[in-house]
Order: structure tokens, then C-alpha cells, then sequence
């Protein structure tokens, strides 16, 4: 059983590390720390110059739920125009309805723009928050995605097992089930021998000092509990033993 591992980055230079890993293909988003936000438009251009692997690029306007308004879905549809132009291979999406459905009025509008541009949908883990998970999947498939990245609705991969084995089942292989969320080297083959999955998803986070000589400590960028002077990056090593332990099934 060959598998792919996933990675999601937010700066260019975890970008190199996620290759060197060993990844098979590359989430570009921003603020990681938020669950991932479209990235710029630069942020993708350079990526996919770098880049030797694909590259799909998160498309959310903004942090917290998915019930986006019609001019968060022009913006959605500009950043998708954005992706196809800076040369990458495919997007990241998802839309709900206030009531915990697939907003397939705007699912397709995304989609059809992506299929415009010849560029490969993942729908992302919107479907953790969905009322049913077993009418968003055939709502997926509708769609025409690719995978679905998920956690089995639970907290973390490992936990959503059970809920993993029938997304599956229901997925048919008309799709890809890809499982993300607390995935590492200690559990990314019992994930995917329990479920059959193929596809895992990771940021294989670590961090880095800055490189600063001058430490400001008194003045903050942002959230007053972070330090501006350790910065986050992707773990080759991380990524790599996971490569590796997924390798040893067959």
C-alpha cells in the first residue's frame, strides 16, 4: 500500500523542509495557528516556483466558522483565479450552511471555477462540523473533489477512527478519504492500517529562534501571549519518520 503524506505549510522556508521530508504534496495556507487562511498571492507564486511536488492552496478568507457571505464567495473566486495563476496544481475548500450542511449553492460556484482552471479540489475539514457527515460525503462526490481532508469528526485522527472506516465505505472509491489532524510518526500507521487510508495529513510542526540580534520583547505584533521571536516551522525529521513508518506497509 503506497501512501501520501500531506503537508501544510505557512512560510516558504517549511516549504523546503516538507520536500526534503519526503512529502507528496503541499496545503499553502496562512496563519497555521488559525487552521489555515488563503495564502498571498507571492506566497504562491514563489511556491510553486520552489516546489517539486503539487501544491494546493487554501482558500478561506478569514478565521473561524465556515458560513461565508456572498462577498466572502467573490473573494473565494478571485483567490482560486489567484491559485491557477501563480501556477499551482489545485485548492482547498468548504462551505456550510447556518445549519450545519454542505452550502452546495457556493460548493459549486467554487468548483466550477477550479474546474475552469483545471485545478484539483480537495473539500477540507468543514466536513468535521457538518450535521450529517453521510449526506456531506454523497454532496461531495456531487462536487467532483478529489479527497476530503477529515478527522473523522473528532478531536484528532486517532479518536475519529471508527468514523474514518465508514467515510470509506461511503466514499467508495469515488474519492479519497485523507486523514488529518494530530497525525504523527507514533500513530500514522495505525491510522491508516485500521482504516485503509492512503492519504495523511500533517503540519509535522517544530519551531526556530529568530535569527534578531535585537530582541523587542515590549513590543508585541500580535496576540500578547506570542513570542515574536520563535518562529514556526515544519520538521523535516517529522516528516520524514512518517514517510518512513508508512512505508513499512504493504
Amino acid at each position: 500500500m503506497t501512501c501520501q503524506v500531506e503537508v501544510c505549510i505557512d512560510n516558504l522556508e517549511s516549504l523546503h523542509y516538507a520536500i526534503t521530508g519526503g512529502a507528496s504534496r503541499i496545503e499553502l495556507c496562512s496563519s497555521l495557528a488559525l487552521g489555515g487562511l488563503t495564502p498571498s498571492f507571492g506566497f504562491m507564486q514563489q511556491a510553486a516556483k520552489i516546489a517539486t511536488i503539487p501544491v494546493y492552496a487554501m482558500i478561506r478568507p478569514r478565521q473561524g466558522d465556515f458560513l461565508y457571505s456572498e462577498e466572502d464567495i467573490e473573494a473565494m473566486l478571485l483567490d482560486i483565479d489567484s491559485a491557477a495563476q501563480a501556477g499551482l496544481q489545485g485548492v482547498v475548500f468548504g462551505t456550510l450552511t447556518a445549519q450545519g450542511d454542505i452550502d452546495m449553492q457556493q460548493a459549486q460556484r467554487l468548483a466550477e471555477r477550479a474546474n475552469q482552471h483545471q485545478l484539483g479540489i480537495t473539500f477540507h475539514r468543514a466536513i468535521d462540523q457538518c450535521r450529517d457527515f453521510t449526506q456531506a460525503i454523497e454532496q461531495i462526490a456531487e462536487l467532483g473533489c478529489e479527497r476530503i481532508l477529515t478527522s473523522g469528526l473528532a478531536a484528532n485522527a486517532e479518536q475519529g477512527i471508527d468514523i474514518l472506516n465508514q467515510m470509506v465505505e461511503l466514499a467508495n472509491g469515488r474519492f479519497a478519504i485523507m486523514a488529518g489532524a494530530g497525525v504523527t510518526p507514533d500513530n500514522a500507521v495505525k491510522i491508516a492500517s485500521m482504516t485503509g487510508i492512503t492519504q495523511l495529513h500533517l503540519s509535522g510542526k517544530t519551531t526556530r529562534a529568530s535569527g534578531m540580534m535585537l530582541i523587542a520583547e515590549q513590543a508585541k505584533m500580535g496576540n500578547q501571549d506570542l513570542d515574536d521571536f520563535i518562529v514556526p516551522i515544519t520538521s523535516t525529521q517529522t516528516i520524514a519518520q512518517v514517510v518512513k513508518t508508512l512505508s513499512t506497509l504493504g
